[in-house]
């Protein structure tokens, strides 16, 4: 068994806003591809939160790669109870529903947000029970992430724990690529 902690940046980190931005669809292609890769390496379990952004949309490119790979599994962790509950009605709608087709949904804490504490365990949880983690995060474009990151960090200096980042870099080739592979399927209707 192998298991994958895909986290990254929140939407409005990435200035996504809704499901039809161009950003969106590069990310998400990104996301699958690198996600065939380890499935067919052998990961088997996709461990992601629930935040807006990277984590909700690598369980729905996993969700989609099921039909395919019908051995994977995805598992939404969230950090405290009643998580997103603050979000707006459509945020918390898209939530609920992801939350209800994965293969496994739980909060660390049964506890509501009480403090960075949470988070900490949080963080924990998620090192402790994954094998490696793949994070949409580039070391020059600080935000929410970075707090991971440096557990991540902390925890490779007594633990083998890979870690692979998509940084800008690999999201403008992605976007590139994603453009060509668009232009060249255009060209031969």
């Amino acid at each position: 068994m192998s298991r994958l902690w895909l986290t990254g940046y929140r939407s409005y980190e990435l200035g996504v806003f809704g499901n039809q931005d161009p950003k969106l669809l590069v990310i998400k292609d990104t996301l699958r591809k690198l996600l065939i890769n380890k499935v067919e390496a052998g990961t088997n379990w996709v461990i992601t939160g629930g935040q807006l952004g990277v984590e909700q949309w690598s369980a729905e490119v996993a969700l989609k790669l099921k039909q395919d790979y019908p051995e994977l599994n995805i598992a939404m962790m969230t950090p405290f109870a009643e998580f997103g509950n603050n979000w707006n009605e459509g945020n918390q709608a898209q939530y609920a529903t992801l939350a209800s087709q994965v293969d496994f949904h739980q909060s660390v804490s049964e506890q509501p947000y009480h403090g960075p504490q949470q988070l900490r365990n949080y963080q924990e949880f998620m090192l402790t029970h994954t094998d490696e983690a793949v994070m949409v995060y580039d070391l020059e474009v600080e935000g929410k992430p970075k707090y991971d990151y440096r557990a991540i960090q902390q925890f490779q200096e007594q633990h083998t724990y890979p870690l692979t980042l998509i940084d800008m870099d690999w999201l403008q080739e992605s976007a590139n690529e994603y453009q060509e592979n668009l232009n060249n399927g255009s060209q031969n209707e």
